[in-house]
């Protein structure tokens, strides 16, 4: 796929949505990509990660949907947890399927309103400099529109599910927006899910407005088949009081490059950035985070954890930016990494700007195998060798498991894995 092949899809698609409220911007952003063209390993932030070979294939951007296709999704979700569900296939929002309220909506649905909340906060927050997030704004119209008023407290989480099946390799944009009350308190879980034996690339964006004392954890869980890309691009924006957790659960898929970027904009928010990816065989992960504060007297807080086995590579670049402005900031990041094999690679680079002077900041980063001393101390105790691995790989990965508020979703993210590490956990989290 090049930039030719991109412009008649960008052609074709604007034909078939214009005009509309987000014309224009899908215009000038779709101008920004063609001038920048895709990322290199010559831009700084992308000096780690190649898309030469996820980009290789001849993709389709629009994919019609089988009925077997919705039976099959359709019978996947009969086993899943209680939750209000937003559902996608092949870029397609499927109501049948999904829960749809006045605050729970879509991007499809609302354009056709011309809703005046779009050109408000619609791609405010996300990073321009950023081609891939120019690319999805030009082609925005699939995804979650979500707007939760005031002193809410959700009875279930809500579940974003992207489904893809298709006979050719398709190129997917979602794009998220969503806004969370004063005093709300919101669950929201995103999955993207290849049923399919075709290359998939999905490019989403989600942009994250927190509003003053609300509460919202938002979990990725990336366990895709290795047919699947993604790259993702998340920005939040918090108000005073308020507290924003991000899980990012890396665990399948071939190749995955998550930007994930924090605003505070209140004094007192708490900002939780917690990340957990288990590879093998030849499987990519860079995981680049970035938090502004702003503000005086926030926080934040920095968790990524990591298990490399076979030839798979991790990158993890984390930067904290403290303005000056932002007195008694408290802000921790940590990054341990764990290599099984000598073939498995890990490239870390954590980072602090600090500009103001009355500050509590701190990062750390470590890389190493299982500790030989440990295992030895554990098997003249008694425990065998393979239940010994398997303890420790619980004791480092459940410090990002427990943060999931969520029990089923704790469950369901332990048993993966387990199944990645081949081991086996006795317990229900």
């Amino acid at each position: 796929m090049d930039n030719n092949d991109i412009k008649i899809a960008f052609d074709a698609f604007i034909k078939q949505h214009a005009p509309d409220v987000l014309t224009a911007k899908r215009k000038e952003a779709f101008e920004t990509f063609t001038t920048k063209g895709f990322p290199t390993k010559k831009i700084e932030n992308w000096k780690y990660t190649s898309l030469k070979a996820v980009l290789k294939p001849n993709y389709a951007t629009v994919n019609t949907v089988s009925d077997n296709t919705l039976e099959q999704v359709e019978a996947l979700l009969a086993a899943k947890s209680e939750t209000y569900k937003l559902v996608f296939v092949n870029g397609v929002f499927q109501e049948q399927l999904s829960d749809i309220t006045e605050e729970i909506n879509v991007f499809s649905n609302v354009l056709k309103a011309s809703n005046t909340e779009i050109n408000q906060y619609f791609d405010t927050i996300s990073d321009s400099s950023e081609a891939m997030v120019n690319l999805n704004t030009a082609f925005a119209s699939s995804g979650a529109f979500i707007t939760l008023a005031n002193n809410k407290i959700l009875a279930k989480p809500i579940e974003l599910l992207f489904f893809a099946k298709a006979e050719t390799p398709v190129f997917l944009q979602a794009r998220n927006l969503i806004r969370v009350g004063e005093n709300t308190h919101a669950n929201i879980i995103e999955k993207h899910i290849n049923l399919g034996e075709a290359i998939v690339l999905t490019n989403a964006v989600t942009e994250l407005f927190a509003a003053a004392s609300s509460h919202v954890q938002y979990t990725k869980l990336q366990n895709d088949s290795l047919l699947s890309n993604l790259v993702d691009n998340t920005s939040v924006s918090q108000q005073k009081d308020s507290i924003v957790t991000v899980n990012t659960f890396s665990f399948g898929g071939k190749f995955t490059r998550n930007n994930l970027t924090f605003h505070q904009y209140g004094s007192h928010c708490d900002s939780v950035l917690n990340g957990l990816s288990i590879l093998d065989g030849k499987q990519f992960v860079d995981n680049h985070t970035l938090v502004n504060h702003n503000v005086p007297d926030c926080e934040s807080h920095e968790l990524y954890n990591a298990i490399y086995d076979e030839k798979s590579t991790g990158v993890f670049n984390g930067k904290v930016i403290v303005k000056q402005a932002a007195q008694k900031t408290n802000a921790y990041q940590q990054n341990k990494n764990i290599l099984l094999s000598d073939t498995s690679n890990v490239y870390a680079k954590p980072q602090l700007e600090i500009f103001a002077d009355d500050v509590k900041c701190s990062h750390g980063c470590t890389i190493g195998q299982l500790d030989d001393k440990v295992l030895f101390y554990m098997k003249q105790r008694g425990i065998p060798k393979a239940k010994a691995k398997a303890l420790l790989f619980y004791a480092f990965a459940n410090e990002n498991v427990k943060a999931v508020k969520i029990p089923a979703l704790r469950n369901e993210i332990t048993h993966i894995i387990a199944s990645k590490l081949d081991v086996t956990f006795d317990l229900e989290v």
